[in-house]
């Protein structure tokens, strides 16, 4: 599997394997390990895994919630192009202020993470996008974003 815990989105060829195999030569998990593996898998897996350097195979791994989900080898650029250009038919802002809210969410309390979800949502309330969003919604076209 090898693929970043750090990324957005991950999907993993149902072939690949997952291992956190720094304790088996002295170390701890570099990159990110300790902190972003919890938080993706939940305290308890995240542990297993560090302290065992157990090796998880992709359905293990999408199980868990280390994965969003796991496709054939021979289908796996296909199928992340595929969700890529779904994202990138939306609106920019509307992406990246999502990813954002997220993102600095889950850094705080849920009351502070929704305070400033609503300001980022005020942001794109007043962006041109919006505005074409809702036009092409209601006369049932595609939309044509601008970033703006």
């Amino acid at each position: 599997m090898n693929c970043p815990m750090a990324s957005t989105i991950r999907i993993a060829a149902e072939r690949r394997s997952s291992v956190q195999p720094e304790v088996k030569i002295g170390v701890m998990p570099g990159y990110g390990g300790t902190q972003r593996l919890p938080r993706l898998i939940g305290k308890g897996r995240a542990l297993q895994l560090i302290l065992s350097g157990e090796i998880i195979d992709a359905q293990e791994a999408y199980r868990i919630g280390l994965v969003n989900e796991v496709v054939p080898g021979a289908n796996l650029i296909t199928r992340v192009e595929a969700l890529l250009n779904q994202i990138i038919s939306n609106a920019p802002v509307g992406v990246k202020y999502s990813i954002e809210a997220v993102n600095k969410g889950l850094d705080t309390s849920l009351a502070q993470g929704s305070s400033w979800k609503l300001s980022l949502f005020a942001i794109c309330a007043g962006t041109e996008d919006k505005k074409e969003g809702t036009s092409a919604f209601l006369a049932k076209r595609p939309p044509k974003f601008q970033g703006r």
